[in-house]
């Protein structure tokens, strides 16, 4: 039997959206339907026994009418100011970026107590790539990408671009996209996700 990631069983992500899931009295069947993602894959999120990409949890979260915030935050009462503390953060990952599970990449959620806010701020460490199989995502929104450190390229349909430390990249993330390393060290960039409506 798989062991559960550590970061995500403390996050409850899978939990929550069991949980959401059977309130909202949906079969995994249902889901997967919903979602686009295969039941065995939906349970092995539930689980804790695979890290979904943001995009997937994205998906996840329109599909039960819910924000990918309500997965990253304390089940509290909304706020109109709020500090999340670097001891509070979890980092969830790695995650894949490549089809065989070569190298990956892993999350933070910057803000974690605020229910309905408009943008999920998150810390992203990206592996360094071997190969070229890239995992390319899509999903509703926009993204903000600010480079702290490494050297990475943006891959798309509409062109590619390779971003230094302080370079800002901002798209529209329907299209089509994979973000690769391409510096000899891991490289770290806040990114922050706007979904196109209310969180």
């Amino acid at each position: 039997m798989k062991r559960m990631d550590p970061e995500v069983e403390e996050l409850g992500i899978g939990r929550k959206i069991r949980s959401l899931r059977k309130q909202l009295d949906f079969t995994l069947q249902q889901l997967s339907d919903k979602t686009g993602l295969s039941k065995p894959l939906l349970s092995q999120v539930e689980n804790g026994h695979v890290v979904p990409p943001v995009s997937t949890l994205m998906r996840i979260a329109k599909a039960l009418g819910a924000n990918i915030s309500f997965f990253f935050q304390d089940e509290e009462e909304d706020v109109k100011v709020s500090v999340t503390r670097a001891s509070e953060r979890h980092v969830v990952g790695p995650r894949p970026h490549h089809p065989n599970d070569e190298v990956g990449y892993s999350y933070t959620s910057l803000e974690i107590h605020k229910a309905k806010k408009s943008m999920q701020p998150l810390m992203v460490t990206f592996g360094k790539e071997e190969g070229d199989a890239l995992r390319f995502y899509s999903h509703e929104g926009e993204e903000c990408v600010y480079l702290i450190e490494g050297q990475v390229e943006f891959i798309s349909d509409e062109g590619n671009w390779t971003l230094d430390v302080g370079d800002c990249l901002y798209f529209d993330s329907e299209i089509p996209h994979a973000l690769r390393t391409v510096s000899d060290k891991p490289a770290k960039a806040l990114i922050v996700l706007f979904p196109g409506r209310k969180l």
